[in-house]
C-alpha cells in the first residue's frame, strides 16, 4: 500500500502526499478496496488554509503510530472540500444532525457503500477539554466495527434513511413580494450588534450578502435603518483587525465579537463579495472610505491572490513562520510589537505608528503581539505621514516568511472575483482592473469551460490545467453572474453569450420539476444524498447564485423562461427570509432586483464617443437593485444584429447617444442628458 495523492492537482490534497497515511482520493476504487479488506472508511475532509487541519495533520497524520493504525484498520480518503463542495455538504448535513455543529477538519467513518456511522471534527493527539484522543475515536471505531457489526450497520441505515428524508418542502413555494423583505430587515434589526456593527456574537463572521441586501433594500424603499446598518458594519470592519491594515484585503472572520482578532486564512471569495460591497457602498453613499478599501481590496486580490494564468488562488494560510521561533504559528505574519514598529520606523513613527494602530505593549493578540487596527478614537495623522508609515510597514512585512497559497483555481469564486473586479474597475477608471476580470474570464473559458463534453464547466484548474471534479451549481450561478458584470462594464456581448450558455446548463441539468434547484447536475456521480442547500454559507448558495444569473440574463434578453425559473427559484426566499435572513442573505438581494424590476438599460451610441462613455458611467453607477446594462450600437458594422438584444432597434435621439430605462414592461423616456438617466436608474454619483 502507499499514499496515493502525489498525482492530485488539489494542494490541500498534495500537503498529505508524503504523510505516512496511506491516503486514498475520493473514489470507486477506494470503497472498493475497503468492501475487499473487510474494513470501513475514514474520510477526512478539510482545505488548503484551515489552520486546525494543519494541527491535526502536524500531530496525527505525521505520526507514525497513528498512521500504522489508520492504514491496518482503515481505508483512509482525502477529500478537499473546495475540489467537492457535494461530498462535503452531504456528510457536514450528517455531522450537524448528528452532533448540533460542524466543521473542519470534518472525520467521518464510513461503511463500503458510503454510509456514515461515527462522526466527528477534530480530534487532539491526547484527550483534552473533554474530547477523546483520536487514537481513541480510532480504537472504539475499530472495535465497534469488530464486535458490534449489526449495530454498526443499523446506524449507518438509520443516518442514511434520515438524510434521505430531509428533502425540502417545496410545493407551496411563493414569489418572494415587499412583505417578506421587510419582515427579513426586522428580523435583522433584532439581531444586529449597535455597538460594534455586524450581526450575532462570537465568532464574527463579514455579513457580506446581508450588507449587499440592505444596500439594495435601502436603495427600493428608502429604508434608512437598512443604509445605516450596511454603512456602520462597513466602517466597523474597515477599522478592524479582520481588515488588513497594511496590504488591504479581509481576513476570515473575527474570533471575538469586537472585530479585534481574526481567523488570519484570507479566502478568494470573501475578499471578492466584500469588494463589491464596499463598492456599492461608495455608489450609494460617496464614502470615501468605502472607495479606499474597495480598492485596496481589488489591489490585495490582484497582488497576492492573481496566477501566473490569470485566474485567481483560492486563499492565504493562516499559518506561516514566525522568525523568532522558527514554527508555524497563526498571524505570525501581520501581528507587531511597539519594538517592532520602532525597529522599522524609528522612535518617534515608531511611536506614533502604536497609536495610530491600536498596539499596545501588553498585546491584543497573542505572546504581547497586536493585530493592527484603525480605531475610531484613535489619533490621526496627515495622510502623507500615514501613507508614508504604511508604506515603510509593508516593505518590512514583505520580508517576513509569507503564509501559504492554494494555488488552486475554483471557478465560482473566480467568478465573483471578475464581478467585483470589473464593476471596481469602471467604478473608479480603473481600466487595469478591468483587464485582470476579463483574463479571468478568458482563463474560465478556456480551461474551465469544455464544450465538447455535454457541455459542462469544470469546478477547478491549477496551473493551467483542468482538475477531474465537475462544477457543481455555485459554480455555473457565480460564473454567471460574473461575466454578466463583465459584459456589462465592457460592452462585449460574447460574455453574455457565454453567461447564457450556462444558465442553460442550470435549466436542463439543476433544476427540479418543482423549480427548486440540485447543488449536483442531473448525471453526477450519484451520493448518498443529493445536496440541495439553498442557504448562504461563505459563499451564496448555488440556488441563490443561479436564481440572481437567471434573473439578470432574462432581464438583458427578455427571455420569459429564464425569468420564470428564477422566480420559481426565488420561492425559498419567501420562506426562508423572514425566519433566517442572516443566511439567505444573497437570496434576499436576489429578491430585491426581482421586486424593481430589474431595471433594463440600453445605452445605444459609439463605444468611442465620450457621450456614450458618460452615459454608460451613469448607468452603471445607478442604485437600483440588480439593474442590468447594454451599450453598444443597435446594429452591428456589417449591418447584423446587435451584440445585446436590449440595444436592437433602439434610435438615437436627436442624432445623440441616447439611454433606454424599462422596468415591468413600461419604458422611461429615452434620454440623452447623464442628469436625466441618473434619476431614471434610482441615483447616481456624478
Amino acid at each position: 500500500m502507499s499514499n496515493r495523492l502525489a498525482n492530485e492537482t488539489s494542494p490541500y490534497l498534495l500537503q498529505h502526499a508524503d504523510n505516512p497515511v496511506d491516503w486514498w482520493p475520493w473514489s470507486p476504487e477506494a470503497f472498493a478496496a475497503a468492501r475487499e479488506r473487510g474494513v470501513p472508511v475514514l474520510l477526512s475532509v478539510g482545505y488548503s488554509s484551515c489552520h486546525w487541519c494543519h494541527v491535526m495533520a502536524h500531530e496525527s497524520f505525521e505520526d507514525e503510530l497513528t498512521a500504522a493504525y489508520m492504514n491496518e484498520h482503515f481505508v483512509n480518503v482525502k477529500v478537499d472540500r473546495e475540489e467537492r463542495p457535494d461530498v462535503d455538504a452531504v456528510y457536514m448535513e450528517a455531522v450537524q444532525a448528528a452532533t448540533g455543529q460542524g466543521g473542519w477538519p470534518m472525520t467521518v467513518f464510513l461503511n463500503a457503500e458510503a454510509e456514515p456511522f461515527y462522526f466527528g471534527t477534530y480530534f487532539p493527539p491526547e484527550p483534552r477539554h473533554g474530547m477523546p484522543s483520536f487514537t481513541q475515536v480510532l480504537e472504539g471505531v475499530r472495535t465497534a466495527w469488530v464486535g458490534r457489526p449489526e449495530e454498526v450497520a443499523e446506524v449507518a441505515r438509520r443516518i442514511t434513511r434520515d438524510l434521505s428524508e430531509r428533502q425540502l418542502d417545496y410545493g407551496k413555494a411563493e414569489t418572494p413580494g415587499p412583505e417578506g423583505a421587510a419582515r427579513a430587515l426586522l428580523a435583522l434589526t433584532r439581531e444586529y450588534d449597535a455597538t460594534h456593527g455586524g450581526f450575532g456574537g462570537a465568532p464574527k463572521f463579514p455579513p457580506s450578502m446581508v450588507l449587499e441586501f440592505l444596500l439594495r433594500h435601502h436603495a427600493r424603499t428608502g429604508a434608512e435603518g437598512a443604509l445605516q446598518m450596511a454603512a456602520e458594519t462597513c466602517e466597523a470592519m474597515a477599522r478592524s483587525g479582520i481588515y488588513d491594515q497594511l496590504g488591504g484585503g479581509f481576513a476570515r472572520y473575527s474570533v471575538d465579537r469586537e472585530w479585534v482578532v481574526p481567523h488570519f486564512e484570507k479566502m478568494l471569495y470573501d475578499n471578492a463579495l466584500l469588494c463589491r460591497v464596499y463598492a456599492h457602498l461608495w455608489r450609494s453613499t460617496g464614502s470615501e472610505l468605502a472607495r479606499r478599501v474597495a480598492l485596496e481590496t481589488a489591489d490585495f486580490m490582484v497582488r497576492e491572490l492573481r496566477t501566473r494564468e490569470g485566474g485567481f488562488a483560492s486563499a492565504l494560510d493562516a499559518d506561516s513562520e514566525d522568525p523568532v521561533s522558527g514554527r508555524h504559528v497563526e498571524g505570525a505574519y501581520y501581528a507587531w510589537t511597539p519594538a517592532q514598529l520602532r525597529e522599522v520606523l524609528g522612535e518617534e513613527d515608531g511611536e506614533a505608528a502604536a497609536s495610530c494602530f491600536g498596539v499596545t505593549r501588553e498585546g491584543t493578540f497573542e505572546h504581547g503581539t497586536s493585530v493592527l487596527q484603525l480605531p475610531q478614537d484613535g489619533p490621526t495623522l496627515d495622510a502623507a505621514r500615514f501613507a508614508d508609515i504604511k508604506a515603510r510597514l509593508l516593505a518590512a512585512r514583505s520580508g517576513r516568511p509569507a503564509p501559504g497559497r492554494d494555488d488552486k483555481v475554483v471557478a465560482a469564486w473566480n467568478g465573483l472575483a471578475i464581478a467585483a473586479l470589473a464593476e471596481c474597475g469602471a467604478y473608479f477608471d480603473r481600466p487595469d482592473l478591468v483587464e485582470r476580470a476579463t483574463e479571468a474570464a478568458d482563463l474560465l473559458v478556456r480551461v474551465h469551460f469544455d464544450a465538447t463534453a455535454g457541455p459542462r464547466l469544470a469546478r477547478t484548474s491549477k496551473d493551467g490545467n483542468v482538475g477531474p471534479n465537475a462544477g457543481v451549481l455555485e459554480d455555473y450561478g457565480d460564473v454567471a453572474e460574473g461575466f454578466l458584470a463583465l459584459a456589462s462594464v465592457t460592452g462585449e456581448g460574447v460574455w453574455l453569450e457565454f453567461a447564457g450558455f450556462l444558465v442553460d446548463l442550470v435549466l436542463d441539468r439543476f433544476t427540479a420539476e418543482d423549480g427548486s434547484l440540485y447543488d449536483t447536475a442531473h448525471d453526477a456521480e450519484k451520493l448518498i444524498r443529493r445536496p440541495q442547500d439553498p442557504t448562504d454559507t461563505a459563499a451564496p448558495s448555488g440556488w441563490t447564485a443561479a436564481a440572481g444569473a437567471l434573473l439578470s440574463y432574462a432581464a438583458q434578453t427578455g427571455s420569459q423562461a429564464h425569468r420564470t425559473a428564477a422566480e420559481r427559484a426565488l420561492g425559498v426566499v419567501q420562506a426562508l427570509g423572514p425566519r433566517v435572513p442572516r443566511f439567505i442573505g444573497h437570496g434576499l438581494a436576489v429578491a430585491e432586483a426581482l421586486m424593481d424590476g430589474p431595471r433594463e438599460v440600453a445605452v445605444v451610441g459609439h463605444p468611442e464617443d465620450p457621450a456614450t462613455a458618460a452615459l454608460h458611467r451613469t448607468a452603471l453607477l445607478g442604485t437600483a437593485p440588480g439593474a442590468v446594462v447594454a451599450v453598444g450600437l443597435s446594429r452591428a458594422a456589417d449591418g447584423g444584429a446587435a451584440e445585446f438584444p436590449l440595444l436592437a432597434d433602439r434610435a438615437l435621439k436627436d442624432d445623440l447617444p441616447t439611454a433606454y430605462v424599462c422596468r415591468h414592461f413600461v419604458c422611461a423616456r429615452p434620454t440623452t442628458e447623464p442628469g436625466e438617466l441618473a434619476e431614471q436608474v434610482g441615483g447616481a454619483r456624478p
